[in-house]
Formats: C-alpha cells, structure tokens, sequence
C-alpha cells in the first residue's frame, strides 16, 4: 500500500469510535470496564460496580484477565494448529467467561474487545474463539443463535486481516449535570 492510498490516523480512530458507537449499551460499558480491569487503568470495582453483584462479577473478572498478559505472549505467528493449544485453550476459556457475562452482543463488539485486549495478532484466532464460546452450552439457546449469527460470512471466511494496531480505547466518561 502506498502512503498516498493509506488512511490517517484521525480517519481510522474515528471510524473506531463509530463503530463502537454502534454497539448496545450494555456492550460499550462493559468494553469500558474490560479495558479498565486489563489494564488497572482505574479502581474498576469502585468505578464500575453499580451492587454487590457486579463487584462479584468485576472481580472474577480480574482473575481471568490475569492470564492476558501471558496470552499475549502466546499467540501464534502462524495459522497451523500445531503446538497452539495452549493459547487457544486460555483464549477460548476468557471468550467462554467474557461472552457468559450476556454483555457482548455480537461478533463485532467481541472483536473489538479483543484487539484491544490482546493486540491486532490475534485477529485469525478471534472467528474461531467466538464461534466456539458462542456455542457453549453454559449460555441460553437463544443467545447462543444471536450470537452466532452475529457473525458474518467475510469475518468467518477471511483471507487476511489487518496488522494494524487499534487506536481507540474508550474509557469512563463522567456525566455532567446540565
């Protein structure tokens, strides 16, 4: 690609920023609260837990994210399925977790998550991560349909994907009383 046909980076930060936009609600603030458990970029618990529940919840969560920084340093350099069980275990096992919180929607907002999570690398292995939690029978049949409909046929069939790394990485925006 020639730098002339490359798009800037103010051009793919805002289309990041629409497409998540586009995403549900629950989808969006449990992004925001993935990305803040991940990267201890505020207190998640005191920020983001709204009861007892959701402190529950946020702290399981931080048990499994602690496995992320080791994932990252597993995923595979190539498409073969030798010797990659181990990173495609412990990336489907977090998917299986973060797809049973019923926050995460669709493929979309799981890709999202996830280059943001683990970096652009993990991109091939994201199709398969998704297909396979979506189809885990610890999550209601329906969502399970929404789920893998959610997918398209160019995501699940895709010759190639992007190396480029994300630049949006939404976080908490405080409400201001009008």
């Amino acid at each position: 690609m020639d730098e002339d046909s490359r798009p800037e980076g103010g051009s793919v930060m805002i289309a990041e920023l629409r497409e998540f936009a586009s995403f549900t609600p629950a989808a969006q603030r449990y992004i925001r609260r993935s990305l803040d458990v991940a990267f201890e970029r505020q207190d998640a618990i005191h920020l983001w837990s709204r009861d007892m529940v959701e402190q529950v919840s946020i702290r399981v969560q931080a048990r499994y994210y602690a496995a992320l920084p080791d994932l990252r340093k597993t995923i595979p350099e190539d498409a073969s399925i030798d010797g990659h069980d181990i990173f495609f275990a412990a990336l489907f096992r977090l998917a299986a977790f973060d797809l049973g919180q019923n926050r995460i929607s669709s493929f979309g907002a799981f890709r999202f998550l996830y280059e943001r999570l683990l970096g652009a690398s993990v991109r091939p292995w994201l199709p398969a991560a998704f297909c396979g939690a979506a189809a885990m029978p610890h999550l209601d049949p329906e969502r399970r349909r929404l789920l893998l409909q959610s997918i398209s046929e160019a995501a699940a069939t895709a010759h190639g994907w992007s190396s480029r790394e994300p630049s949006f990485f939404p976080e908490w925006v405080e409400k201001i009383e009008a």
